[in-house]
């Protein structure tokens, strides 16, 4: 499948929808991808700060970021996309990882009180598919939290990392596909102002660079944050629908 891109006037075209799991590995696995990492997951405490005692869901390639809570979380479980392949827990890891179909999560409903998604909603077949599984097996009073590439931001555009392929989104676009799988936003951040460089000074000058671009630029940075709550109410008719008339014609 071919994923077309379009910025400043030039159109990039890339057959990987899905960040292969092996690939997101390597990157963590580099100075640039730990880097990386850290930053993202000093954004993800803001919103999370303890899940002590709480069933968590990471979806997509999200091992690097369930570390923050694996050790006061009641369960946590890594579930990899079947399209990226499958990925494991480091050894010895008390918690558990599966790999399945994104539309058909092997989780009976209302069994999590947190959902990270992250690698996961752009390399998605059917993002609407994938968010209204979320919100099957999410509890009534649960949250999820979504990580997506900004498509104002470079990261989105070098598939040399894992948030450069499937489909980026603004802020809105996120918002509004939510809102279209009954979800309500709560709260929003940025994460990744740093330039996706390999270079020692511009690594050792990460939080700096955050930092300055969080208020000077709020709107380059390469991923976006997006809590969000179930709508419970958005499906259901505020007035009572009307009782259609069934006219049966009988044919001679």
């Amino acid at each position: 499948m071919e994923n077309r891109r379009t910025r400043g006037g030039r159109t990039w075209y890339s057959r990987a929808m899905a960040a292969d799991t092996h690939a997101a590995a390597d990157f963590y696995g580099t100075a640039r991808g730990a880097v990386a990492a850290r930053l993202l997951r000093a954004r993800l405490l803001q919103f999370w700060p303890d899940l002590a005692g709480q069933s968590l869901l990471g979806i997509g390639y999200a091992a690097p970021y369930l570390r923050l809570w694996r050790e006061q979380a009641y369960r946590t479980i890594a579930l990899t996309p079947a399209q990226m392949g499958a990925a494991r827990w480091p050894a010895g890891a008390p918690n558990l990882s599966c790999t399945a179909e994104e539309d058909a999560l092997p989780f009976p409903d209302l069994c999590f009180d947190r959902i990270l998604l992250v690698h996961g909603l752009e390399g998605a077949e059917n993002a609407r598919r994938l968010l209204r599984e979320c919100w099957r097996v999410l509890k009534d009073d649960g949250r999820l939290l979504v990580v997506a590439p900004n498509r104002r931001g470079v990261w989105a555009y070098l598939e040399a990392t894992p948030f450069g392929h499937g489909q980026p989104y603004s802020a809105g676009q996120l918002g509004r596909l939510l809102a279209a799988t009954l979800f309500r936003v709560e709260r929003r951040d940025s994460a990744l102002y740093m330039p996706p460089a390999r270079l020692r000074l511009m690594l050792r000058s990460a939080k700096l660079i955050e930092r300055t671009g969080r208020r000077l630029a709020p709107g380059l940075a390469g991923l976006t944050l997006t809590e969000a709550v179930k709508d419970t109410y958005a499906g259901v008719p505020l007035h009572r629908v009307p009782r259609r008339r069934l006219v049966l014609a009988e044919v001679a």
